[in-house]
């Protein structure tokens, strides 16, 4: 902004395209790579129809030797236009490492703190949290929440900020209780304080069994419902419920005298890792490789208590799990 003293503005594409090269030209630029960065990308969905084609057909429309870079949090299937669109080279940045997580985290010491203090904060923050989440935002969240638990013992003149044992014991109830809400959101700010000051449970607190706000990764929500499904419905209705010709069906053999009770009722029943992954594979609109993501998002719902690990009937049979969470909580991430 200090660079350009006046503000130029368009109300059309078109006028865009116009005053790109205009600016370019008039800055000797029209022989140079020029990038233009758009963050969140994702936000283009709900502008005019022809900004997104338009930005990734820049280099075309303007003859000037331009580069655009969409960042975004959402996969490029879910927001590719149907016609007019020009395929990006997709590149998928791996997860911070816990290296990483701690220099960037540690940047956002309060001042009146020293740097070391809060990286020690930081440092045993990850030790808890990076084994089941390593969502940069979410650790934000998380570390600005619990901060003032950790610090509570220097406040009063009990521990100085070199005494991290008791710093650690002084927090880590609170860690973990943090563990039940990670990824999920559904207590505020001024809802934690009140757990921190009543030393109540998150569970009993009114309004959380709503998960009004629910961020879990875009493939969990997914492992998520199939887990519902395949904890509530038997498994020989599967061939009925996920294939497009499974032939006739008899209702006879459906509604046995057993089965009349709501299965809601009678609970979540087990069922097999490979009956997880072929719903799954079924309810996802795009194509989806068991890849190692896949299998880690599965362990840390397990980690997370949002699935639970039963054990194993044979050999043969691998993995069961059951779904622990409530048909509320599905339709919430279903929205």
């Amino acid at each position: 902004e200090d660079a350009c003293p006046t503000h130029i503005t368009c109300e059309t594409f078109n006028d865009f395209v116009r005053l790109f090269k205009q600016v370019t030209k008039a800055e000797s630029l029209k022989d140079q790579t020029v990038y233009i960065v758009l963050d969140k990308a994702e936000y283009l969905r709900d502008m005019e129809a022809n900004l997104l084609p338009g930005f990734l057909r820049l280099q075309e429309l303007t003859d000037r030797n331009v580069t655009v870079i969409l960042l975004s949090e959402i996969v490029w299937e879910k927001f590719r236009p149907n016609t007019g669109c020009f395929e990006p080279f997709v590149l998928y940045f791996p997860d911070y490492s816990i290296g990483n997580l701690q220099k960037i985290l540690s940047h956002d010491h309060p001042p009146e703190y020293s740097a070391d203090f809060y990286a020690a904060y930081i440092n045993i923050l990850l030790g808890v949290f990076y084994t089941v989440c390593r969502d940069l935002k979410e650790l934000r969240h998380l570390a600005v929440l619990n901060f003032p638990k950790y610090c509570e013992p220097v406040v009063k003149g009990e521990a100085s900020e070199r005494d991290t044992r008791k710093l650690w014991r002084n927090v880590e109830p609170h860690l973990k209780k943090a563990m039940q809400t990670v990824y999920l959101r559904e207590i505020s700010s001024s809802q934690w304080e009140k757990i921190q000051k009543d030393d109540t449970d998150p569970g009993q607190l009114k309004g959380l069994s709503a998960y009004t706000h629910v961020e879990l990764p875009y493939y969990s929500k997914f492992i998520l419902i199939a887990a519902y499904l395949a904890s509530y419905n038997p498994a020989r209705t599967d061939k009925r419920f996920f294939l497009k010709h499974h032939g006739k069906i008899k209702k006879t053999n459906f509604l046995k005298k057993h089965e009349k009770t709501s299965n809601h009722l009678l609970g979540p029943k087990p069922f097999p890792l490979d009956r997880l992954l072929a719903i799954l594979y079924s309810i996802v609109d795009s194509r989806v490789a068991a890849t190692a993501n896949i299998f880690s998002q599965i362990t840390s719902l397990v980690t997370l208590q949002l699935l639970t690990l039963v054990g194993h009937d044979d050999q043969l049979d691998g993995p069961k799990y059951k779904c622990t969470v409530s048909l509320d909580f599905i339709r919430a991430i279903a929205r």
